[in-house]
């Protein structure tokens, strides 16, 4: 035999293998395929959670709630975490979205996702080096049931982990297993490759939250703590130990005049620096500070803010109102670095404002799309004369935080305009999915999607209105204000108009100048001027109408008499339909003005209970109308009966989008 071609069939072979282990060392789970790129479910995520982890690092990692987590409880050191699961659009792979804030510097973004993670996330081919305080948006594994099984957990193979363990640890059937994830053989599973865990549950048991700064009670000495022939002390205390007390406390006195006297002589500083930058004539050389340095609010996994309770300030122009911005604090305030972006940034960020970024007009400004430090965003534009407004959001959005309410990232001003960067809606509003959605590019919402959405609102509505320290009115719900992010998840948005609500006899109450949407207006509010929580609730009743019917807050309808269109208000029409419905068996009246795009699938009961709350929230008697607790468990227990509904149809392909559990 030709000993040259046998040299080179060995080099072939040697560069075959190696290739293979190249390969097999980079291999990764794929995704799970998927074909309706509409279809949401709520999935599971096994994680094993590290020494000295945190529920508060588990919620920054995984962009969740406390009510998401939940811990297995044998000792076994797992947490189940709940996501939305969608069907991603360009692939055709079930994913769930997060957001990753690297906590120093060196190193590849890639290796410390993957480190974070163990095996949950999907890695890009591409890295860069890590850099602190930067927020990375990822994707991690999951998976919808096709009808069979209510969940799907991710869960990365474990030593020791086989298809037998795994089926007696989670209650599940080895089959069921095996069918889920394609298994010839049982004993051929690869420890650090994802599998999925079909599960007709919830899995855990709540998270046990424990306040961490509570020190453990110090245990009453007993017996067994002494020897039994104790020693006897003498009681004076060495006079080495009186000296060196007194030298420390010295010290720490002297130490603390010195700090004194720099913070001092800072502030002096700080002073002579502002008035320095004035002109000759004193006016300030700028219309609006910019404030270089932290201030009140910043930037992490959940963009943790800060309040001041020292505000300056700034000169004007005399012709323009002042805008009020906190004093700088020194960085060592805060956890995360404050994002202030500067107007270069944002110009860059926006393609020079052009029409293309554009997303719409808001209340008080045009919203843009942009990517800022490797993140998308939205930006608000205002014009300076709406520096009463910026300071609203800006002093709310920094003292409230909800996984149901838009996150402000940070800040911008110039001459004359001001900016507020915001977490970006991947999907819009709710209003461009229920008005005519397919001629803006939109697939029309599932039942179960709109109630998932309706309840995630009024979830965001009940924070600010009980579970804040101090209470708010938003004055403005409405569903264009109401944005869904990737996963179809609602957050409320544009807090412009909200306002801060105090204690009365009556309740809770505020009187202002009426402002908001006509069509969302509860009736007191138009008469009296009275901004309360019971108005917000009437504007949420017309939301679920437009839910219901998919008309807007303001519809036109034909004169009876003559041709000519009116204005009516969506409630009073729907109102007029419920009187001649007075049950669930007899809405042959209301059926006209259901949304046709539901194509008659969904319960009828379910419907017509969203109905009944939606007429109670718009009851005239704003003392009759329900509080957004009582809707958050109303709408709940409809979600979970129209879920059970869903069940029988066996994952029809057309109707079935899987369990959307609230958060």
């Amino acid at each position: 035999m030709d000993f040259g071609k046998l040299h080179l069939l060995s080099i072939s072979l040697f560069s075959l293998v190696l290739v293979i282990n190249i390969e097999s060392l980079y291999s990764y789970t794929l995704p799970m395929n998927c074909t309706d790129t509409t279809r949401l479910c709520t999935s599971f995520l096994a994680y094993k959670m590290q020494p000295n982890q945190t529920l508060s690092v588990i919620q920054s990692m995984f962009d969740v709630v406390p009510e998401d987590v939940t811990v297995e409880g044998n000792g076994n050191n797992y947490i189940f975490v709940r996501k939305n699961c969608s069907c991603l659009s360009p692939t055709k792979n079930y994913v769930s979205n997060t957001t990753f804030t690297v906590k120093s510097n060196g190193g590849y973004v890639n290796d410390l996702v993957k480190n974070a993670y163990d095996g949950l996330e999907i890695l890009d081919n591409n890295s860069r080096m890590a850099r602190a305080g930067a927020v990375v948006s990822l994707r991690l594994f999951c998976g919808c049931s096709s009808g069979l099984w209510i969940y799907l957990m991710s869960y990365v193979m474990k030593d020791g982990d086989t298809v037998q363990s795994l089926a007696s640890r989670f209650g599940v059937s080895m089959d069921s297993i095996e069918q889920v994830n394609g298994i010839v053989n049982p004993n051929n599973v690869t420890v650090g490759d994802l599998y999925y865990i079909p599960l007709n549950s919830v899995p855990g048991e709540p998270y046990p939250v424990q306040n961490n700064n509570t020190p453990a009670p110090t245990p009453a000495p007993s017996a067994d703590n002494f020897p039994a022939n104790p020693v006897t002390h003498k009681s004076h205390v060495p006079y080495g130990w009186i000296i060196g007390g007194l030298g420390v406390g010295l010290g720490l006195i002297i130490l603390s005049i010195v700090v004194c006297i720099c913070l001092r002589s800072s502030s002096y500083f700080k002073e002579a620096r502002g008035k320095s930058a004035k002109d000759p004539e004193g006016k300030s050389s700028h219309k609006f500070q910019i404030l270089r340095k932290p201030s009140f609010c910043c930037g992490s996994g959940r963009y943790i803010c800060r309040k001041s309770a020292d505000y300056k300030q700034t000169t004007v122009e005399a012709s323009n109102p002042p805008i009020i911005v906190p004093r700088a604090f020194g960085s060592d305030v805060f956890d995360e670095k404050p994002i202030i972006f500067m107007y270069d940034e944002i110009l860059i960020a926006t393609d020079g404002f052009s029409d293309s970024s554009l997303l719409g007009h808001g209340t008080y400004g045009s919203v843009y799309y942009g990517l800022l430090r490797n993140q998308e965003v939205a930006i608000k534009r205002m014009t300076a004369t709406k520096t009463k407004e910026f300071m609203a959001e800006m002093k709310i959005l920094c003292k409230v935080h909800h996984a149901n309410l838009v996150e402000l990232i940070g800040y911008a001003a110039a001459d004359d305009e001001l900016f507020l960067i915001y977490e970006y809606a991947q999907k819009g509003s709710l209003k461009s999915h229920l008005h005519d959605p397919q001629n803006k590019g939109h697939t029309s919402l599932s039942w179960i999607m709109r109630l998932q959405i309706a309840l995630d609102a009024a979830r965001g509505l009940e924070y600010i209105h009980e579970h804040t320290k101090t209470h708010y009115v938003h004055r403005d719900v409405k569903s264009s204000n109401i944005l869904l992010d990737g996963s179809f998840r609602a957050k409320i948005s544009d807090f412009g108009l909200a306002k801060l609500v105090g204690k009365t006899g009556d309740g809770e109450t505020t009187a202002t100048k009426v402002v908001g949407t006509f069509g969302y207006l509860a009736p007191e509010y138009l008469s009296d001027g009275l901004a309360t929580a019971r108005s917000d609730v009437y504007a949420f009743g017309v939301v679920l109408f437009e839910i219901i019917s998919g008309k807007e807050a303001i519809i036109r309808t034909e004169g009876t008499v003559t041709k000519n269109h009116e204005r009516r208000s969506l409630a009073s029409v729907m109102l007029a339909a419920l009187r001649n419905a007075p049950d669930s068996m007899s809405m042959s009246s209301l059926k006209d003005y259901i949304d046709p795009n539901l194509m008659d699938l969904y319960p009828h009961d379910c419907l017509f209970k969203v109905a009944m709350l939606a007429k109670q929230c718009v009851d005239e008697d704003p003392i009759l109308r329900p509080d957004m607790k009582q809707v958050v468990i109303s709408l709940s227990q409809i979600l979970l009966s129209s879920v059970e509904w869903e069940a029988t149809l066996a994952g029809n392909s057309q109707v079935f989008s899987g369990l959307v559990q609230g958060r």
